[in-house]
């Protein structure tokens, strides 16, 4: 899939720009055109390739879902090693799951009431106004667990209905989601433990990720890292808070448990809730 228009870098002056031009599969880096508040939280990582002499290459899916593609990107100037990042594409029509978010939603409210009349209705500027709803969302919530200590992918930046995160893995392979390793023994204890420790640290933020199970957690190098989270839910914002927040201990307990994990959800969760007040 090549880059398409939506993307292109249009906040630089082409005298600005350097004399080389994108090739297939890559634009100028969208670092530049972002707004501070579109972009991750500082300190910038060091690896982070900031330069607008940046291009962006396309390299691969590494994701398709119902909602959103993901895709790895190297960022770098031509010459130089540069960054490789994930690209998550919300799609702006068949958003078929959308339905589902209203009890997520809780809590939240869309500003621009034309926008929330258009979604509501279901309208292609709706479906459109909805990609990036969750785009921005998710982006927040990064930013927001990031600030936390929680560990996720560093947020790098949001634009539009894209956002561009820390790509997790080696090479051009992502690292896997839990459900697809076969720990064992003290690794497996060791996982549940880190597990443990960033449900509390959710807790001790005010928020639950609302849909947490094997699926949306990562194996880098022996660390746990939480992806997935556009439907976030606020503990006191949301009357269905607490209700999320069991539903995420429940899941990765039983998973766990499961495998022989001594893991009981019921006195996991009261101090997970604990954390929160």
């Amino acid at each position: 899939m090549s880059f398409d228009d939506a993307f292109l870098l249009d906040g630089l002056g082409t005298a600005s720009l350097p004399d080389y031009e994108p090739g297939p599969d890559q634009r100028w880096s969208t670092w530049a055109a972002a707004t501070p508040t579109e972009r991750g939280p500082r300190p910038w990582p060091d690896w982070l390739e900031t330069s607008s002499a940046a291009l962006d290459t396309e390299l691969g899916i590494v994701k398709t879902g119902k909602e959103a593609d993901v895709f790895l990107i190297e960022r770098a100037v031509p010459g130089t090693p540069g960054c490789r990042l994930a690209a998550k594409r919300y799609r702006g029509s068949d958003h078929r799951e959308f339905h589902r978010s209203s009890a997520y939603e809780e809590g939240r409210r869309m500003r621009n009431t034309r926008d929330a009349r258009a979604v509501a209705r279901g309208t292609a500027y709706g479906k459109q106004v909805a990609a990036g709803h969750w785009a921005v969302a998710e982006f927040a919530a990064l930013h927001r667990a990031w600030t936390a200590g929680i560990p996720v992918p560093y947020p790098v930046q949001v634009s539009g209905t894209e956002v561009v995160m820390e790509f997790i893995g080696e090479g051009r392979t992502a690292a896997p989601r839990l459900a697809q390793t076969r720990l064992r023994g003290a690794d497996l204890e060791d996982a549940f433990g880190q597990v443990v420790d960033l449900l509390r640290a959710f807790a001790r933020g005010g928020f639950a990720h609302g849909d947490l199970s094997a699926y949306n957690l990562l194996l880098h190098e022996g660390r746990v890292v939480v992806i997935d989270l556009p439907q976030i839910v606020d503990l006191v914002a949301n009357p269905l808070g607490a209700d999320f927040l069991h539903r995420d201990v429940v899941n990765v307990c039983t998973w766990f448990a499961g495998r022989g994990v001594e893991a009981d959800a019921e006195a996991l969760f009261g101090e997970v809730l604990a954390e929160a007040w």
